[in-house]
């Protein structure tokens, strides 16, 4: 097991299956959906906990397959884990196309966002605080990198990515001395942004590093990560099976904005937890990255019919009328 990894909100999302507990009642196999496998936290407990029939596990991140390769590749779990080196909007979208029994899901989790092991590799570029260069995709053999980006984009656009994808309210400094800067020398690495970003637009506020919201916004942009989610959540409730669940965990708020639309606005199912539910203090510190995570839950189906609280009392009020 990768020690380095902490599942966010790992009872939080047990918790979010505990309906299939004794799904051996249902009378049916139990099929689940890793659609950002990571390091494996998450699965190691669902597999532990409600052993699925068969798991399909995906994730664009090479290290990330060739660890669930190592775990869960083997003569005794073959064909009841079936690992696949991909965004999961692909997998979603193979699915739909060859219509087969991969698209029927009881259990779907998507943990959006970067994982501990791609923050702490100072090679990918995610990280503001380590020396590494400037790429920050997750699925390094393909797209565009945060140095394209950075160093080619014109100065409205740059504005427009922050701004929109970082909501920053206002970059236009930052932007003009990456403009300015860029012109004597290519950005390269990420303490090169980074450096340039505290230097130009300030600490105000402790705790927060002033590129944490700039590495964000290219992040999503480079991995179309909003694009991404509002394509697959549609697909994906289209293919669960009845009272089947998704679960998302998000960590920016547009994401998670889109995540509850789409869920609320359903015809197929319901939003389970109309209050987001999100980390405990004491989650919070022992990991301080699982602050900003937020978890949604949808069910396919119908909703469950709300007990009538004034029931009784219209009753007895009717019964009395009766009496006078």
């Amino acid at each position: 097991m990768n020690q380095l990894h902490k599942p966010v909100l790992l009872n939080e999302v047990i918790d979010s299956f505990s309906v299939f507990e004794n799904h051996s009642k249902l009378n049916r196999d139990l099929i689940y959906f890793d659609g950002t496998y990571g390091r494996g936290g998450h699965f190691r407990a669902i597999q532990k906990k409600f052993s699925p029939t068969i798991s399909y596990l995906t994730d664009q991140d090479a290290e990330a397959i060739k660890q669930a390769q190592q775990e869960w590749e083997g003569p005794v779990k073959a064909g009841k884990v079936r690992i696949f080196h991909e965004n999961f909007h692909e997998f979603v979208q193979k699915n739909v196309q060859k219509n087969t029994e991969q698209g029927s899901f009881d259990l779907v989790l998507l943990d959006l966002g970067v994982s501990s092991p791609q923050l702490d590799q100072a090679e990918r570029g995610f990280s503001f605080n380590k020396e590494g260069p400037l790429d920050m995709r997750m699925n390094q053999s393909t797209g565009i990198t945060a140095a394209e980006i950075i160093n080619t984009y014109s100065q409205e656009d740059l504005i427009s990515i922050f701004s929109s994808y970082g909501e920053i309210q206002n970059p236009a400094r930052v932007v003009r001395a990456i403009v300015h800067d860029r012109v004597t020398e290519a950005f390269t690495t990420t303490l090169q942004l980074s450096g340039l970003i505290e230097r130009v637009d300030g600490w105000h506020k402790k705790g927060f590093h002033p590129a944490t919201q700039y590495f964000m916004a290219l992040r999503l942009v480079i991995n179309r990560e909003l694009e991404v989610i509002e394509k697959v959540l549609p697909l994906l409730m289209n293919q669960m099976r009845d009272k089947g669940r998704i679960s998302v965990i998000t960590f920016h708020s547009l994401e998670d904005r889109i995540v509850k639309n789409i869920f609320k606005n359903s015809l197929d199912g319901f939003l389970v937890n109309k209050k987001v539910i999100v980390p405990t203090e004491e989650e919070c510190k022992m990991n301080p990255r699982a602050r900003s995570a937020k978890l949604r839950i949808f069910q396919k189906g119908a909703a469950p019919e709300k007990p009538d609280k004034f029931a009784l009392r219209r009753a007895q009020k009717d019964a009395q009328k009766d009496i006078d």
